[in-house]
């Protein structure tokens, strides 16, 4: 089973959300859809829910086109919370998966099994309003899953929750993978996503600028960054010509540079200059090959 956009475009009079857009997402996998905010990824997720009719293309899975019909097999978290306050945990999971054709009493197995992953059963009787944002994001993620969605969309999926919870998150994630369902999510925290995914793709103005295998990204990118641990000050890099960006760190810097040829060259320089205890050149980070594709717009 497969998940298809094709040539996907949405307009809205004269504006253009979503520009031309095709994936293909495969059966089993956790992919990131990436983007500044404004970029089009929540139209483009509306879109695959098939909450919007796009102006052009079309979405499919496993080859049929998804409508209120197939409603059944999608799990969505939204980023803005969508919980009733007044509600019980209990009487909120049961309404909702009941619209998904989900029987209460399977309902609320799954929910006490989810209450239980999250070391929070206590909360099942407790108004959604009496917890923390966090707590209520775990809510919402299991409103999301309880009835095992096969194409589940996560947008934002980490946000209020600390470590510890974050962790959890990322564990059930991995577990939901290994049941066979595909999860699409959006995060402004690039490491999950650098943790997570395989495969991603980030769209600026609603046009793809990145798309493919994260390992094949960062290779296209080269390695740019130059970690230095040194026992003399290294703010003078921050003018020097082979140096494209300086960032001063606790015990050196971390520089990025244009190519191998720089670091080279930089590294026979420092040597002279005094103690150089660590040089290292590294693959860029997701996070740098965001802000180089897309940060430069919003500066």
């Amino acid at each position: 089973m497969t998940l298809t956009l094709q040539n996907v475009t949405k307009r809205f009079g004269t504006f253009t959300a979503v520009d031309d857009l095709s994936l293909t997402i495969p059966k089993g996998e956790v992919f990131g859809f990436l983007g500044a905010n404004g970029s089009g990824k929540t139209t483009s997720f509306r879109i695959i829910l098939g909450l919007l009719e796009p102006s052009e293309g079309y979405v499919t899975w496993d080859g049929q086109k998804i409508d209120y019909s197939t409603s059944n097999i999608i799990g969505y978290l939204p980023e803005e919370r969508g919980l009733y306050p007044k509600l019980k945990v209990s009487e909120q999971v049961h309404y909702l998966a009941s619209l998904r054709g989900m029987h209460k009493k399977d309902a609320d197995y799954e929910l006490k099994q989810w209450l239980e992953f999250f070391d929070v059963p206590q909360y099942y009787n407790q108004k959604v309003e009496e917890l923390s944002k966090g707590n209520q994001q775990k809510i919402q993620f299991i409103t999301a899953i309880v009835h095992k969605p096969q194409l589940i969309i996560l947008d934002e999926p980490f946000s209020g929750l600390d470590p510890v919870n974050t962790d959890l998150l990322k564990k059930a994630i991995a577990m939901l993978k290994q049941a066979g369902s595909t999860i699409v999510f959006s995060s402004h925290q690039m490491s999950n996503v650098e943790e997570m995914c395989e495969n991603l793709c980030i769209i600026l103005k609603g046009k793809t600028v990145i798309n493919g295998k994260l390992k094949d990204i960062k290779r296209s990118f080269g390695k740019k960054s130059v970690v230095i641990h040194a026992d003399f000050n290294l703010d003078f890099l921050e003018q020097h010509p082979l140096v494209l960006k300086y960032h001063p760190t606790t015990e050196g810097a971390q520089l990025h540079i244009a190519d191998e040829a720089n670091a080279s060259a930089l590294q026979q320089e420092l040597v002279q200059k005094g103690f150089v205890r660590r040089f290292a050149l590294e693959e860029p980070s997701l996070h740098d090959i965001f802000l180089e594709t897309v940060g430069e717009h919003f500066e």
